[in-house]
């Protein structure tokens, strides 16, 4: 009896250490039940069941991305959750385009300044920052957690760049810990400002700040979510409709230069991890 609980504990060790977990109907007697229902058209592991994201990983959707935001101070028209909201909008584009891929969250918070010093974004009310040892346990626990469960790929994505070298820093940690068989991968190419500031001026829209934390891509792919992310009504009330010297108005116009420029930004990161994972 001793020598049969002794090997089934070995056995869970080497499961989970590999990373199949879901595998062993002993670790999980559920794991083969079939799904009641026809499989959701969704890419948000939030918005599944767990039969859901079994099914979908046995199908060969086996990357995942995680995505950084941030919660923090935009100026007076945008909401405190801009990075979040693009990280959603642009996150399920990626995972739609790259077909094997569900987006498993978006982090909301991240390092927003020194909680001593009280600097950054923190000296502003609506900011939650997080230490950047917190950053980096909360990444690789949710990583980890991914490996676990079935994920062959982990993807990192960050819309802000004050989250890409914690990114990076897991993402290297964790490739030495795993060795072969999962990997994770940093993508910096996802937040390029350069090549999107040259994409919108190539594409009529030249800005001249006004000098608060603000700009037009950010407003244009909020919108896409939702105009009132950026108090779209209020601000057309007022008279305010604009950002950086470029018209909102009409909103359908502001729409087709988010909708292109968010294809331009998710052609680029999909290519950036298709190369990535081919190494």
């Amino acid at each position: 009896m001793i020598r049969s609980i002794y090997l089934v504990c070995l056995l869970c060790v080497a499961r989970i250490t590999l990373g199949w977990a879901q595998a062993d109907p002993r670790l999980n007697p559920d794991i083969d039940k079939p799904r009641p229902i026809p499989l959701a058209d969704e890419v948000f592991m939030e918005n599944m069941t767990w039969m859901e994201v079994r099914d979908a990983i046995r199908d060969g959707k086996t990357t995942a991305i995680i995505a950084t935001g941030g919660l923090e101070m935009n100026g007076p028209y945008l909401v405190t959750g801009k990075h979040n909201i693009v990280c959603k909008v642009l996150s399920e584009r990626i995972a739609r385009s790259l077909g094997n891929a569900l987006v498993a969250t978006v982090v909301p918070y991240v390092p927003e300044g020194d909680f001593e010093k009280v600097d950054g974004h923190l000296r502003y009310p609506g900011t939650i920052g997080v230490s950047p040892a917190t950053f980096h346990a909360l990444l690789v626990d949710i990583a980890t957690s991914l490996k676990l469960t079935g994920f062959k790929n982990i993807v990192l994505i960050g819309d802000s760049g004050g989250n890409r070298d914690g990114m990076e820093a897991v993402a290297n940690e964790l490739s030495k810990a795993w060795g072969p068989g999962t990997g994770i991968y940093h993508i910096p190419e996802f937040y390029e400002n350069k090549g999107l500031k040259v994409w919108l001026k190539n594409n009529g829209v030249q800005e001249v700040s006004e000098g608060i934390h603000d700009s037009f891509r950010y407003t244009a792919m909020m919108m896409l979510a939702d105009p009132e992310y950026v108090r779209a009504s209020a601000r057309q009330a007022a008279g305010l409709f604009s950002i950086n010297g470029v018209p909102l108005a009409p909103v359908e116009e502001t729409l087709k230069i988010a909708n292109e420029l968010a294809d331009f930004q998710v052609s680029n990161t999909v290519k950036a991890i298709k190369n990535r994972l081919k190494k």
